[in-house]
């Protein structure tokens, strides 16, 4: 009975202050977990093999460097002169500029991206410019490697990123054609520029953004660190110098980035998963979990949707549902499509609930109501879960 107890309070814990904090969330849902279910000795043994545990630490250093290239890149007009010099129409410059702003992880993302939808796209209504913003600002966390969310749900999962990218590559051509579908169609003028196309300003940020993934993806191919992460920190740490270097700025420039974008929560975030996790695993609950008799689509579909709508995140789920997973079947590592289906499901509610930032302040600036937003996201949401549930009752 203590288990339960403990559990359902570290859950609350997690789902309610996850609201304001994330990482504050994830540690006192483990010292809470932790307290109640194991000896102190053994709940500061977790909390120390966890900032003793490299991998993570390279981990977090990493997303961390990643928040300060997003950062860089946005004081300097990098991905505003990307942006800008994508030639490419206007049907794919909404979902490709909203998509590019989103790689790069920075508080307020979505107010960068939302002057240029709305001065792309005044012939739309508020609601469907709302949804666009969201809906393909998000779009490249299912394949982006880099994205902090993808690397840490990957990691938990036991998981290489880029062994997940071909199993969600399918559900994001998915979410790509249902955003087509439902909201790029409904506007058909063509872009006007004010400008000349640069292809210095196309190229140099894109460079800066691709350094990291392309490095990453060639030192774990041909390398092979003991600590894949290392990789990670090396081909973000590359990128993050590409993007100081071509911006010109001093030390108190950086200084200013880094007051702004507080790189230190994104790090503090992959410690506190990691903490949770730990403590999660010694603490009986997988055990107890694991003789739960869910059936296995529901939480893989249902109960990843509801985790996160609740929290509008995607680490807190991912940090939930995938060690429930593990303690079920009785595996080290999450079979991948079934990581790609609790994923997308994670991803759809992420990107409907007002909790979410982005989703509130794109209602804010294009002047809609909550209501209107997901009135409007409901085809595209509804018809995703369908279609993922239909894949984990046939396929798993």
């Amino acid at each position: 009975m203590l288990i339960w107890t403990a559990l359902s309070i570290a859950i609350l814990l997690l789902l309610i202050v996850s609201q304001r904090n994330l990482a504050l969330a994830m540690f006192l849902a483990a010292i809470v977990l932790g307290l109640m279910t194991l000896s102190v000795d053994q709940f500061l043994g977790r909390v120390y093999y966890t900032f003793s545990d490299m991998s993570v630490v390279f981990l977090a250093v990493a997303v961390a460097i990643i928040a300060m290239i997003g950062g860089v890149l946005e004081e300097s007009g990098g991905m505003r002169d990307l942006v800008k010099n994508m030639r490419i129409g206007k049907r794919p410059f909404l979902a490709s500029s909203p998509a590019l702003l989103g790689m790069l992880p920075m508080p307020g993302g979505a107010l960068l991206s939302a002057p240029m939808v709305e001065s792309s796209a005044r012939e739309l209504t508020g609601k469907t410019k709302a949804v666009l913003n969201v809906w393909f600002r998000h779009i490249l966390f299912l394949v982006y490697p880099l994205g902090p969310a993808l690397i840490a749900s990957a990691k938990i999962a036991g998981l290489s990123v880029y062994q997940t990218i071909p199993y969600l590559f399918p559900l994001f051509l998915l979410a790509l054609i249902l955003g087509y579908f439902f909201l790029l169609r409904e506007t058909e003028t063509e872009m006007k520029y004010d400008s000349d196309f640069s292809l210095k300003g196309l190229l140099i940020p894109l460079g800066v953004i691709l350094l990291a993934p392309i490095v990453d993806f060639l030192l774990k191919t041909f390398v092979g660190f003991e600590i894949p992460e290392l990789a990670t920190l090396i081909g973000v740490g590359l990128s993050f110098s590409a993007a100081w270097y071509v911006s010109k700025y001093d030390f108190s420039d950086l200084l200013d980035i880094t007051k702004k974008m507080h790189p230190w929560n994104f790090a503090l975030i992959i410690f506190g998963m990691f903490t949770f996790l730990n403590v999660f695993t010694a603490s009986g609950a997988p055990e107890a979990l694991g003789n739960l008799a869910i059936p296995m689509p529901v939480l893989i579909v249902v109960v990843s949707l509801f985790l996160g709508l609740a929290t509008g995140r995607i680490q807190a789920p991912a940090s939930i549902v995938i060690p429930i997973f593990l303690a079920r079947e009785g595996l080290a590592t999450v079979p991948l499509i079934t990581f790609a289906l609790i994923y997308f499901s994670i991803f759809v509610g992420y990107v409907i609930t007002p909790i979410h930032p982005c989703v509130s302040i794109s209602i804010e600036y294009f002047g809609t109501t909550v209501g209107s937003y997901v009135k409007k996201l409901a085809a595209p949401a509804g018809i995703s879960i369908l279609i993922a549930g239909i894949l984990a009752v046939f396929l798993l």
